[in-house]
């Protein structure tokens, strides 16, 4: 079981820097794309794009008017993102086929408990798409 993204496993995490493109937008990293999406501001997603670390563009969008529909396509999003991480950079398509069947959970410590578990609890959602995409590609190698 891999139960926190650091360290070996950092790569697995939505802050590692591994350009992906989200509306024909190119951004640094998941978590860049990800709190872009949240909105529909042409303006606050320009500011987030050339934010320079992961860390700032989810600060950046603590407090602002998330869009409308966000609740119902925000895992949609997510699993988009993920994907694209992981079959167009070639070295993170081999770290993650190399974490082979182990149980992929997003532990952490900040009480985000849809897209990880904290304190035991959660639904595990960034562990279940990485899983999920990891399947997918080993069906591909088959």
């Amino acid at each position: 079981m891999i139960n926190y993204f650091h360290g070996e496993y950092r790569f697995l995490s939505n802050f590692w820097f591994a350009e992906v493109e989200f509306e024909g937008i190119i951004y640094s990293s998941v978590e860049h794309a990800f709190q872009a999406a949240k909105t529909l501001n042409p303006e606050i997603r320009r500011v987030i794009r050339f934010l320079s670390l992961p860390s700032y563009a989810k600060r950046y969008t603590k407090g602002i008017l998330v869009r409308p529909d966000w609740n119902k396509v925000r895992l949609g999003i997510m699993e988009q993102l993920v994907r694209q991480k992981f079959t167009k950079h070639f070295d993170l398509k081999k770290k993650l086929l190399d974490t082979g069947e182990q149980e992929l959970i997003e532990g952490n410590i900040w009480n985000d408990t849809f897209w990880g578990i904290c304190k035991g609890k959660g639904e595990n959602n960034l562990g279940k798409i990485l899983m999920k995409i990891r399947a997918e590609l080993n069906a591909l190698m088959v």
